[in-house]
C-alpha cells in the first residue's frame, strides 16, 4: 500500500523589504513520503521569496509536468515556474518553454555545484531562466525547523533572508548563479 502525504499547516508571514511585499499566507503543504524536511522548508522559502497573491503550491513531487510552485495570470497563463533541486536539462528546457519566467532553487552543496557546471553553458540560451543556489549548511538548518504546524516569519532585505520558526532563526544568503536575460 502506498504511503500518503503528510499534511503541514503553515502560517507564513513575509516581510520583503526589497519588493515592498508584506503579507501573511496560510498554506496547507502536502509533504510527499519521499520528501525530506529540508526540501519541504526549501519549498516554503522559495514561496516566501516569490510571494504573490496568485502564487500556488502544486502537487510537486507527485507529478512530472508541474513545478513545485507556480503563478498563473488571471487568464490562466503560466507566469512563474519554481523548481527545486537539480532538474535535468530536458526539464529546464520544457519549463522554459511553458512559463514566462523559470526559477530553479538548487541546493545540495557540492552535488549542486557539479550539476550547475554541467548545465550552465547550455542554460545560457534560456533568457527566462534564473538559477539560485542555497548553501547546504543553510538548507540543512532550515530542515531542522520543520514541524507539522508552523508559524514562519521570513524577512528579506538586500537579498539576505532571515527565516524564523518560534525561537529558532536561520539566515540564508541565496547565491544567484544565473539571472534572467543572461
Amino acid at each position: 500500500m502506498a504511503q500518503k502525504s503528510t499534511i503541514y499547516k503553515v502560517e507564513l508571514s513575509v516581510s520583503d523589504m526589497d519588493r515592498h511585499y508584506y503579507e501573511t499566507h496560510k498554506l496547507t503543504v502536502a509533504k510527499h513520503p519521499s520528501e525530506t524536511d529540508e526540501r519541504l522548508m526549501v519549498r516554503i522559502l522559495a514561496f516566501a521569496l516569490n510571494a504573490h497573491a496568485q502564487l500556488e503550491l502544486t502537487k510537486g513531487l507527485s507529478t512530472d509536468d508541474e513545478p513545485d510552485i507556480w503563478q498563473k495570470s488571471l487568464s490562466g497563463e503560466l507566469e512563474l515556474w519554481l523548481a527545486l533541486g537539480l532538474p535535468s536539462e530536458k526539464v529546464v528546457r520544457q519549463s522554459c518553454a511553458k512559463a514566462q519566467k523559470v526559477i530553479v532553487y538548487s541546493y545540495g552543496g557540492r552535488t549542486a555545484e557539479m550539476w550547475w557546471e554541467k548545465l550552465k553553458n547550455r542554460a545560457s540560451r534560456f533568457d527566462n531562466l534564473q538559477v539560485v543556489n542555497l548553501a547546504a549548511s543553510e538548507t540543512s538548518a532550515l530542515g531542522a525547523l520543520a514541524s507539522r504546524a508552523m508559524k514562519v516569519q521570513v524577512n528579506i532585505q538586500d537579498g539576505d533572508v532571515m527565516l524564523s520558526v518560534g525561537d529558532s532563526m536561520v539566515y540564508v544568503t541565496p547565491a544567484e548563479w544565473k539571472s534572467v536575460g543572461r
